[in-house]
């Protein structure tokens, strides 16, 4: 296998990006592969050390002592002596002392060693600072359920395992970003199946766990319809249950979460600001957090915009704004709006600023055509904004004057 196949890391491993800019050009610092288990860091380890032909030591912090890592020095100094560099993978190096890192310094130092630590834990706290200095760090990210099916299947492929593509989905829902678990259910449920193929309840049987929920494409869109317009209507209850359902059937969790992004702005609107707010922290907690604990993040965000107040104004004024733009696409900037280089010193375009005026406001037309496309509704934090508005449009909709600024 070769570095260019390994599936993720598009961040680190894609073309032009840093660490496969770094393996191409074949001199290798110390590195630190930080991210949790799973994910590929070992792999990439031993790729990379094929690719710059050097010789390949792993060892894990949990298991070894300071009298291995010195045999390991003693052999290491040794290649050296022929020209061959020894790269030495210290799985979890988190759990090195301080003494056991400081005896590496000097093995990095003098190119005895080109070392790669694994860590599940941020390597800021977790090294010393002489060590954390000599080191670059690499963060891996949580594989996506789309990349979990592609390991899944490359497997099943060169083990000759029939696997259903609900199976699939399956798998990469409970692995939650993690190949080495996707790739271990695999095997359980190949020793099930018994020579058949693997669908998705052979994997939830191998697991110990009930049957997923099956449905289809067609099924697929109509369960999040019913999820989105029950969060519209203001019923928690049946939101929470089709969430429920397409958690059990194997959805993508961020599919869900873009969907309550979209739902926020479309459905809550200026009624309660913090809805969006709220969605896409979900959006963000659910990438870094993975499956099962997920869906409490999940739950959460459902049951906030199915209890807030809904208004659907920004999304009626943004359909009225890009209507009345193509019907008349002849766009003229006001003079008084145009960027200074564009009319001089002309003084007749005189732009009011509305923080020199009381309250930040001053009667000003910023658009040649007189016509609203923004209605707020008297819902939620939006009535306060309606009302404010109002005064404002009293005085905006009427003949402009250039008064000066009050004091």
């Amino acid at each position: 296998m070769r570095i260019e196949e390994v599936v993720g890391q598009r961040h680190l491993l894609g073309e032009g990006k840093p660490l496969r800019t770094l393996i191409e050009r074949g001199k290798v610092p110390s590195l630190i592969f930080y991210g949790p288990p799973g994910v590929g860091k070992t792999l990439v380890a031993e790729l990379l050390s094929e690719r710059i032909k050097a010789q390949f030591v792993k060892i894990s912090a949990v298991n070894s002592g300071m009298s291995e890592l010195k045999k390991i020095k003693e052999e290491a100094e040794n290649w050296k002596r022929w020209k061959k560099e020894t790269v030495l993978f210290v799985d979890e190096i988190h759990r090195f002392n301080k003494a056991q890192q400081e005896f590496l310094l000097p093995l990095i130092e003098d190119g005895t060693i080109i070392l790669i630590g694994a860590s599940t834990e941020n390597p800021i706290f977790a090294l010393t600072k002489a060590l954390f200095s000599r080191v670059m760090v690499f963060e891996f990210k949580p594989l996506e359920a789309g990349e979990i099916k592609t390991i899944v299947e490359r497997a099943a492929r060169k083990l000759g395992i029939a696997v259903s593509e609900d199976a699939l989905s399956y798998i990469a829902k409970k692995a939650a970003g993690d190949a080495r678990k996707a790739l271990n259910m695999l095997e359980l449920a190949h020793m099930c199946a018994q020579g058949k193929e693997i669908d998705a309840q052979t994997v939830a049987e191998a697991a110990g766990e009930r049957a997923p929920i099956k449905y289809g494409e067609d099924e697929h869109y109509n369960v999040i319809s019913a999820f989105i317009k029950s969060i519209r209507g203001s019923d928690p209850d049946a939101a929470l249950y089709w969430l429920a359902v397409m958690l059990s059937a194997g959805e993508d969790p961020l599919y869900i979460t873009r969907r309550l992004m979209i739902l926020a702005a479309e459905d809550i609107g200026l009624a309660d600001p913090e809805a969006l707010n709220i969605a896409v922290s979900a959006h963000h907690a659910v990438s870094h957090v993975g499956m099962p604990e997920a869906e409490l993040i999940l739950a959460f965000a459902t049951l906030y915009l199915a209890a807030s107040p809904k208004s659907n104004s920004a999304y009626l004024a943004v359909k009225k704004a890009l209507s009345f733009v193509k019907e008349h696409p002849k766009v003229e900037v006001p003079h008084h709006l145009m960027d200074a280089r564009s009319f001089g010193k002309d003084k007749s375009a005189r732009y009011l600023y509305p923080h020199d005026y009381p309250g930040g406001f001053v009667r000003q037309n910023y658009m040649k055509h007189n016509v609203l496309f923004y209605i707020p509704k008297a819902i939620g934090r939006e009535k306060e904004i309606a009302e404010r508005l109002r005064r404002f449009w009293n005085e905006r909709y009427t003949e402009n004057e250039n008064a000066e600024p009050k004091a």
